[in-house]
């Protein structure tokens, strides 16, 4: 029971730079692909999101593991993702043009009462969803609204139109 194998627990099995590059790598290319799939992500996060993301999650086990048998693996697997998930939102504050990959400006859904179909097909945003988050807002008509957009964060926020 209590002959275990220290060193198989807490020697790496794979080289340090190695797990390093590999979290490195996968963490980047996964954070790409899901910030130009996923931008709706904040604001409204389907099933087919979901299951998305767990399914791209398993399949980049392998790209990431390599059969690590010790704690120590993970623990510097985990600590490189920790890093670059710091590291990008450190740099989306003092980088320009990291802060427009990371925090998108945000994007005219509704002007004067009209969908603007040409930025509804680039969010894949149907008008009964948008109408949905209208709704959720208070406008009960399309007529109602003066500008709706969405937000960096995939939030939608709406500007009523003034009343005279």
């Amino acid at each position: 029971m209590f002959n275990l194998d220290w060193q198989g627990i807490f020697a790496p099995s794979v080289p340090f730079l190695e797990i390093v590059l590999r979290g490195t790598i996968v963490y980047l290319v996964l954070f790409a692909l899901l910030r130009f799939t996923f931008r709706r992500i904040g604001g409204t996060i389907g099933l087919g999101d979901v299951l998305m993301i767990a399914l791209v999650a398993a399949a980049a086990q392998n790209a990431i593991a390599r059969e690590h048998h010790s704690v120590t693996d993970g623990l510097i697997l985990i600590a490189t993702i920790a890093f670059w998930n710091f590291a990008l939102d450190w740099l989306g504050q003092y980088v320009p043009f990291i802060q427009r990959f990371y925090h998108p400006p945000p994007l005219l859904l509704v002007k004067n009462g009209r969908f603007l179909y040409k930025n509804m097909r680039q969010e894949l945003i149907t008008e009964d969803e948008l109408m949905t988050q209208l709704r959720r807002a208070g406008m009960d008509k399309l007529s109602d609204v003066a500008a709706a957009h969405m937000e960096g964060d995939g939030s939608i926020t709406v500007t009523p139109r003034k009343r005279t």
